[in-house]
């Protein structure tokens, strides 16, 4: 391939998923002549194959679970209530191709960004050769900086290779074609929760392999683990099974567990695995420009800088928060800091974790236990649902809000919430802690009635000691 004459910018963005487009806009609004290299879609996990997707899926499910439960609320819905698959999966594709097009409009018009479709590869720290996917050849870029936003995929089972059919991953789910009739999921954590959530409301006989969301305080991954076994889903906490385990065939997967203490055989059609993601460094050249990396992943500092100067990485690819909001943040950060600004750095204890299942979780900050190992003395406070107006309207009266603080300094550590609406009132948690509220600030502030948003106040008034509604 013939190598085309080379554009110089000011910025150069390799990746453009939620943290580089977040980026490369910032950049244009600060005046930089910035360029995206993006090998799949603008937009990468997050719009394509990850969170918008799979909320539309969820979505779904929801209102399926309301149809069903239409006659607690004096709604005769008459006769059979049927669920088409394929109509939630053109829905979800619809509202992907909606978001797409707007963030095209974006680029394409609003601010004149040029994309350059193909595989990048660091030549230095401030050039990129791409390979175009158009066959026209091979563009070496040059720029004053470069911003890695390579992102990061599912991470496998070693042994059970994914085959898109039998064995999948999220990024297959999103596309599936048709509705297996049975799953394994093998792994608990959010993205494993969402889709079992979403396939056990769907009508499809699930098993829950692993832990249910470790990653939360342990009161709250209690209650999602009774939650999931009182909808009736199978979950079996604590198993780990290895390839030695799986058995995988044309017709289906069968797992050798241990549950509770007794083997245990499960079969299913799909074997969906979540065990978690791992970064994109491979054939990007950062051993040519001698990037330091840690595992899968790019070390960074508060500004996002990697240890060679000119070279940032965001998103994913550093892991601190294989979140998309925390993406965006970071490529605000990194860009503010290019253009001589003075960002403020962001605390990932001030990025909130949403996993967006029935019921849903929003927490930020320390769990209870994280505290006590950081020396904290903890002092807890808890309001559930039950007692909350809006909760009970609205049919869903189960979870709690839980809020952790120093008891010596009256720190606001952490807020965790399950049940209705919890993934938009961590907000109010995340606004809390950015501006170093207390329990008794947050006991101060009106909440209107009846929202359930009221159960923030109510936790800290118990926290407090005077606890109103309980």
């Amino acid at each position: 391939m013939a190598e085309a004459t080379g554009t110089h910018y000011d910025l150069i963005l390799l990746g453009g998923g939620t943290g580089g487009y977040v980026a490369a806009i910032r950049a244009k609004q600060l005046g930089m002549n910035v360029a995206v290299v993006e090998e799949l879609k603008l937009g990468g996990t997050c719009l394509h194959r990850g969170c918008i997707p799979t909320k539309a899926f969820l979505k779904s499910a929801d209102v399926l679970e309301q149809v069903k439960r239409a006659a607690e609320f004096g709604v005769d819905v008459s006769g059979n209530v049927d669920f088409n698959y394929e109509t939630a999966l053109g829905r979800s594709l619809k509202v992907v191709d909606g978001q797409y097009k707007g963030l095209l409009y974006l680029f394409d018009k609003k601010h004149r960004i040029p994309v350059y479709m193909g595989r990048g590869r660091l030549l230095s720290n401030t050039s990129v050769q791409v390979t175009m996917n158009d066959g026209s050849g091979v563009q070496t870029l040059t720029a004053n900086n470069i911003i890695i936003n390579t992102g990061s995929r599912p991470r496998p089972i070693k042994g059970v290779p994914y085959d898109g059919k039998v064995v999948i991953n999220s990024d297959h789910a999103v596309v599936l074609e048709h509705l297996p009739r049975s799953f394994i999921i093998r792994g608990g954590g959010a993205t494993g929760v969402e889709w079992a959530s979403v396939y056990h409301r769907y009508g499809s006989r699930v098993t829950l392999v692993g832990n249910v969301v470790p990653q939360e305080d342990h009161e709250i991954s209690e209650a999602l683990a009774k939650s999931f076994q009182r909808q009736k889903m199978d979950v079996v906490a604590g198993a780990r099974p290895t390839a030695d385990d799986i058995d995988v065939t044309p017709n289906g997967v069968t797992m050798r567990l241990q549950d509770k203490g007794k083997e245990r055989v499960v079969e299913a059609e799909v074997l969906l695995v979540a065990v978690g993601r791992q970064g994109n460094i491979e054939d990007i050249g950062l051993e040519t420009v001698g990037v330091r990396t840690d595992g899968d992943y790019i070390p960074v500092d508060p500004m996002m800088r990697t240890n060679i100067e000119r070279l940032y990485a965001i998103g994913d690819i550093n892991g601190q928060q294989l979140l998309a909001h925390t993406a965006m943040h970071q490529g605000i950060i990194a860009v503010e800091h290019i253009a001589g600004l003075n960002p403020f750095p962001l605390d990932i204890l001030n990025s909130p974790s949403c996993t967006y299942c029935e019921p849903e979780i929003g927490s930020i900050g320390l769990t209870e236990r994280g505290a006590e190992k950081l020396g904290h003395k903890v002092k807890v406070g808890r309001f559930p649902m039950r007692p909350n107006a809006k909760a009970v309207i609205e049919g869903h009266p189960d979870g709690f809000t839980k809020m952790v603080s120093d008891a010596e300094t009256d720190d606001l550590l952490g807020l965790h919430i399950i049940g209705p609406h919890a993934t938009e009132l961590i907000a109010a948690g995340a606004v809390g802690r950015l501006l170093q509220v207390t329990p008794q600030e947050l006991g101060m502030t009106v909440f209107p009635h009846p929202t359930v948003s009221e159960v923030i106040g109510e936790a800290a008034h118990d926290l407090l000691g005077h606890a109103i509604h309980i």
